[in-house]
C-alpha cells in the first residue's frame, strides 16, 4: 500500500460529507457510455433495442463491439410504444427521462427482465432495481469532469485502468473564474477527451468531490425549483407532470408549440439544451421524436438556482 503523503502544500479543498457517495455501492466508472459498454462486454448481448429518442453516445459502445441494433419507438407518455420481444442473449435499453419516470421504469423491467438495461444518465436520484443492470452519470448534475456509477451483477473479466481528471477540469474552473461563455470552447475539448478515452476507473478528483456533496440539500432545491416552475407553466405543457414523492428531476421538460422559445431564453442567458439533434437522421420527420426535438424545452432548475432564476424563466416562457 502507497505512503499517505503527510505535510507539504496543499490540494484542493473540499468539505466533509459523512455520509459519503450517494451511490457508494455501485462500480465507479468514467461515464455512462462506459458503463454501458461494460455491461454489454459481461453479459455477451449481441443484440440492443434502444429508442429513438436518445442521444447518440450510446452508438459508440454498440459500434464498437460490432453488436446488431434496433430503434424502437417511444409515445407522448415517454412509454415504448411497440412491442418488443428480445431473445435471451438481446437486451432492450430504455432511458429514465428526465428522472420522471421511476413508475414507469417498475412496469417496463417487470414487463422485460433480467433483459433490460436502465439508462438513469438523467436520473441520478433514482435508487436502482433489485438485479436490474443500471447506470449513471455524475457531469449531468454536478461539477466534475468525470464520474458515472454502474449496478450489475456480473465483474468484469478484462482490466480497467484509472483515470485521471485534472487535465480535462479547467472549463469547470474558468467557469467560475471567467465566465460560462469563455468557458465553453474548453467544455467541448474535454467532452472530445471523454469520448476516445475507453473505459476507466472514475478519477480520483471526482470521487472526492462527489463525498463532499450535501444531496439532500440538493434534492430539495431541485425539487422546489421544479414545483414552481410546473405550478406557473403546467397549463401551457403538452407534457403531463406527475412528480412522486421521491423523484428528482434533471431539468423542467416544457414542451409546447413555440419554437421561438428556445431562441429568446438563449438570447437572454438562459442556455437550453437540445435533446438530441442525431435523432432527426434516425427518425422520420414526422415522428414524435423528431417533434420532441424541435420543440422540448429542457428548462434548468438545479441547484445552483432559486426562487429569483425560477421567475425569470417563468416571465419569459
Amino acid at each position: 500500500m502507497r505512503q499517505k503523503a503527510i505535510g507539504g502544500y496543499f490540494s484542493l479543498e473540499l468539505p466533509y460529507n459523512e455520509y459519503g457517495e450517494y451511490h457508494r455501492d455501485a462500480i465507479r466508472l468514467n461515464t455512462g457510455r462506459y458503463c454501458l459498454e461494460y455491461v454489454l462486454r459481461v453479459k455477451k448481448y449481441t443484440k440492443v433495442y434502444l429508442p429513438y429518442y436518445m442521444c447518440d453516445a450510446v452508438l459508440q459502445p454498440i459500434n464498437k463491439l460490432g453488436l446488431d441494433y434496433q430503434f424502437y419507438h417511444i409515445d407522448k407518455y415517454f412509454h415504448i410504444a411497440e412491442v418488443l420481444h428480445p431473445k435471451k442473449d438481446e437486451v432492450i435499453l430504455y432511458c429514465n427521462y428526465f428522472g420522471l419516470m421511476d413508475e414507469y421504469v417498475k412496469i417496463v423491467t417487470d414487463r422485460y427482465a433480467p433483459n433490460i438495461i436502465i439508462d438513469n444518465t438523467q436520473a441520478f436520484f433514482s435508487r436502482p432495481l433489485p438485479e436490474i443492470d443500471t447506470f449513471y452519470t455524475c457531469r449531468k448534475f454536478f461539477g466534475v469532469a468525470d464520474g458515472a456509477y454502474l449496478y450489475t451483477d456480473k465483474e468484469a473479466d478484462f482490466d480497467i485502468p484509472q483515470d485521471y481528471s485534472s487535465s480535462r477540469m479547467l472549463y469547470l474552473l474558468n467557469r467560475l473564474d471567467i465566465s460560462a461563455e469563455k468557458a465553453f470552447e474548453e467544455y467541448h475539448i474535454s467532452e472530445n477527451l471523454l469520448d476516445s478515452s475507453g473505459i476507466r476507473k472514475m478519477s480520483k478528483i471526482s470521487e472526492n468531490i462527489l463525498k463532499s456533496i450535501d444531496y439532500k440539500k440538493i434534492v430539495e432545491k431541485r425539487r422546489k425549483n421544479f414545483l414552481l416552475l410546473n405550478d406557473a407553466l403546467k397549463e401551457k405543457n403538452i407534457v403531463e407532470i406527475n412528480l412522486d414523492s421521491l423523484a428528482v428531476p434533471m431539468i423542467y421538460p416544457m414542451w409546447g408549440i413555440n419554437r421561438q422559445l428556445r431562441e429568446l431564453l438563449i438570447k437572454n442567458k438562459v442556455y437550453i439544451a437540445t435533446y438530441w439533434p442525431n435523432v432527426m437522421k434516425w427518425a422520420t420527420s414526422d415522428s414524435i421524436e423528431c417533434q420532441l426535438v424541435k420543440e422540448l424545452i429542457p428548462l434548468p432548475i438545479d441547484q445552483r438556482y432559486g426562487r429569483d432564476d425560477m421567475e425569470s424563466i417563468i416571465k419569459y416562457v
